[in-house]
């Protein structure tokens, strides 16, 4: 494929690392992510302490009682600009906690809603096929109402600004990144990092993200690797056929080269530099529409 043009704001703010511009990358929900399990590498894994911030396990109301979650924002100050952050099958593990820390520490309320916790506990799990079983058995309908009602929570108790609100997500949180900009068009913004935008359908999962291109009116950043081996570029090109046709101000970033999570510090696929810009490239994104 041919790169694409780059987004000169963007580009302007960020330094220059190898990569092409393409449309939507995808994959088979379940391919996508056994092909990146990886044994943890505990050594490697960033740690972002407290220090300044608020953070800590929350319970989030729900219409069927309330769901575990996480929290991080600065300790002072009100009307934070809110991101919320989907996690891979895995839950709201450490790493993801820690991304929540990250963007507190640059002064946003982080919220990370478990959304699998009616399904069971997928880091107990013995293998990837028991944690393909509880992440697969989630409806999609019930993934977006959990994210409502994070959002509202942040609103209410977590002194978040309603008028500023961006979600982010990794591997199935991507997806869930991509599936929420449609379903929420308050949002300001999304960036959705190797989220697979296909896969089979059934009746948790009716439609995936390449089906629902007409309603992502929120401005959705993509960032992948190109050289994940759960992607087929075919699916990116119809997904950016798609999206162009249809003039959506969506953009997505081809790091040539980087396999899946390149951004998961926890686990050999990691990538520093490639993922440092691609932190970088994120946080423009943000700040391009307002969040």
């Amino acid at each position: 494929m041919n790169d694409r043009t780059r987004d000169p704001h963007l580009d302007s703010l960020l330094p220059k690392v190898p990569f092409s511009r393409r449309g939507f990358m995808a994959s088979s929900v379940a391919a996508g992510f056994a092909l990146s399990v990886q044994p943890v590498v505990a050594q490697t894994m960033v740690k972002t302490d407290t220090q300044g911030l608020t953070a800590g396990d929350i319970k989030i109301p729900t219409k069927d009682g309330s769901i575990p979650g996480y929290f991080a924002r600065p300790a002072t100050g009100d009307k934070f600009p809110v991101v919320l952050v989907a996690p891979e099958i895995w839950g709201a593990h450490e790493h993801i906690k820690d991304v929540a820390r990250r963007l507190a520490k640059l002064g946003y309320l982080a919220v990370v809603p478990e959304p699998y916790s009616r399904q069971g506990d997928p880091q107990k799990a013995p293998d990837i096929q028991a944690v393909l079983k509880i992440a697969n058995a989630k409806p999609d309908a019930e993934m977006m109402a959990d994210f409502d009602a994070a959002l509202a929570w942040a609103i209410k108790d977590g002194r978040g600004d309603a008028s500023r609100v961006a979600i982010t997500g990794f591997c199935r949180g991507g997806r869930t990144t991509w599936m929420y900009s449609a379903h929420n068009p308050s949002l300001k913004a999304g960036v959705a990092w190797y989220g697979p935008v296909t896969g089979t359908k059934n009746e948790l999962t009716p439609r995936n993200p390449i089906d629902i291109v007409a309603d992502i009116n929120v401005p959705v950043l993509g960032l992948y690797g190109g050289a994940d081996q759960g992607i087929p570029n075919e699916t990116v090109d119809r997904k950016y056929a798609a999206l162009k046709s249809m003039n959506k101000p969506s953009e997505i970033i081809i790091y040539e080269g980087m396999p899946h999570a390149f951004h998961a510090d926890y686990r050999p696929s990691y990538r520093k530099e490639t993922a440092e810009d691609a932190w970088k490239r994120m946080l423009a994104w943000f700040k391009k529409y307002g969040v």
